[in-house]
């Protein structure tokens, strides 16, 4: 079913060769499963969206994908699926089946182009640490589940992955901190020595002093 599909869309976009297909729409065809795309070698853009594709087989030798549209499907595990597709920018896998959120951020960190993601109504997505965690172990992502990912929530995921740098960081500014504030005790405590009259061997205060306070007053 899915050859005969392909081979329809084809002929509607008019393609002669395979070199020329650089979009593909597939969804919403009922397709439990997809034939291997390895000879669009120059495809970029591919909708399987609104499917009932359980994993994903199809896509080992797309390197040039930029956006895939895999929402609304049935899939349950991306593990060896799609970590090589390293140019992708767009990549939607919300309303799926997708329940271990550790082996899913494994399979996508590596995508360092990869900026807008959707992974919501999954069961992934019900775990509490599921946002900062794939914000931690995903940096490149910039919207997640269709909401900006802001500092505030990178500086809190950092905090709650990486305890113990956190603390490192926090410890070396508080050396800082302290560092400067012994620096200006020090030095009010030297110019307070400088401002003060020198005295004599007899401890009486040395009068030439004041005399020339004086004088340099008038």
């Amino acid at each position: 079913m899915a050859t005969a599909v392909i081979e329809e869309q084809l002929r509607k976009c008019g393609y002669k060769r395979n070199l020329d297909v650089a979009e593909l729409y597939l969804g919403r065809k009922g397709l439990k499963e997809v034939t291997d795309l390895s000879r669009f070698r120059m495809l970029k853009f591919l909708w399987l969206n609104h499917n009932k594709i359980t994993r994903i087989t199809c896509l080992s030798n797309n390197w040039q994908l930029s956006e895939l549209y895999l929402n609304n499907n049935e899939i349950c595990d991306i593990t060896g699926c799609l970590k090589h597709l390293t140019s992708l920018h767009t990549l939607l896998l919300n309303n799926n089946r997708l329940a271990n959120l550790q082996a899913t951020a494994t399979e996508l960190k590596g995508m360092t182009n990869l900026q807008i993601l959707s992974l919501f109504n999954n069961p992934l997505a019900q775990e509490s640490s599921y946002r900062p965690y794939i914000i931690h172990y995903i940096p490149s992502v910039q919207r997640l589940d269709r909401q900006k990912v802001v500092q505030k929530e990178r500086d809190n995921a950092f905090k709650i992955f990486n305890p113990e740098r956190t603390a490192v960081i926090q410890s070396l500014g508080f050396g800082r901190r302290t560092d400067s504030v012994l620096a200006t005790k020090s030095t009010s405590k030297s110019s307070l020595r400088k401002s003060v009259p020198s005295s004599g061997n007899d401890g009486s205060v040395d009068s030439s002093s004041f005399i020339l306070g004086r004088t340099q007053m008038h």
